[in-house]
């Protein structure tokens, strides 16, 4: 498969682009980075650290989307909603990793799934996808008789808050208690904020050093509690997980996919 990396300047680009050009069955197709990047013009298999490749770092992202058969998206919101327009115009499928994503792109995004595969996860990783399946077991097993919180921390650079992983952790946590997650979400404590609501879901969130993502969705009841944790100790782990789901995507219909789907845990 010929794959194409938008953002691949960044650190998750150029360890995706490096990813791509190590794995049998992966075909490095080109790579896109915003207007005024410092790595537009520079050879896209260089930045990743690899040999030469002649595919150089362009600000026109319709252009890898038209020369690939694959495009993996680990951007911005923003740059993600053009991208999704991009792959429905040029019939491209999708990986898309980005997070903080806002509700009203959800729509493009299944529009484009009805024409080609795509495959959409808050996080790439095996472990996480593990633990998304028992937080919805514990969740549904213990009821709201435990208060459920979720602690999160990620390096001080990144911009969205909760993370997409603890969202989806609390997805998961609603899912187990027929409850919807928007309806019991408790984001934000400051202050006198009375006692805690029965049923409530929490968020923490930690900012700080390079951390690559430290997730702990903690079921706390009367006398006992329950940790189910996660600690990504690198960014590469993501990468293997979207590396994986290229792999699997090959040959597959039109669809919206997990990453639940690809380890065959759905």
């Amino acid at each position: 498969m010929k794959i194409g990396i938008v953002g691949c300047g960044g650190r998750m680009g150029r360890m995706l682009s490096a990813g791509v050009l190590a794995t049998e069955g992966l075909e490095l197709a080109g790579g896109s980075e915003r207007p005024g990047s410092e790595a537009i013009g520079k050879d896209v298999a260089v930045l990743a650290g690899g040999e030469p490749s002649g595919l150089l770092v362009t600000d026109d992202a319709a252009a890898v989307f038209a020369a690939a058969d694959l495009v993996i998206d680990f951007t911005l919101p923003d740059a993600t909603a053009k991208h999704v327009e991009m792959a429905a115009e040029h019939g491209t499928a999708m990986i898309i990793g980005t997070t903080g994503l806002p509700a009203d792109l959800q729509p493009a995004i299944d529009a484009l799934a009805r024409k080609v595969p795509v495959v959409q996860a808050a996080n790439m990783s095996v472990g996480i996808n593990l633990l998304l399946g028992l937080v919805e077991q514990v969740a549904k097993t213990l009821g709201d008789d435990f208060d459920i919180e979720i602690i999160e921390m990620h390096h001080r650079h990144k911009v969205d808050a909760p993370s997409g992983t603890a969202l989806a952790l609390g997805q998961a946590a609603a899912d187990g208690r027929g409850v919807d997650l928007d309806a019991v979400s408790q984001r934000v404590r400051d202050g006198h904020t009375g006692e805690r609501k029965r049923g409530d879901i929490g968020f923490a969130t930690l900012r700080g050093g390079d951390v690559a993502g430290d997730h702990t969705v903690l079921f706390a009841g009367d006398a006992e509690r329950i940790e189910l944790s996660h600690k990504a100790g690198s960014r590469a782990i993501f990468v293997r997980g979207a590396l994986r789901a290229a792999l699997w995507i090959d040959g597959k219909a039109p669809g919206l996919y997990s990453m639940r789907d690809v380890l065959g845990l759905s």
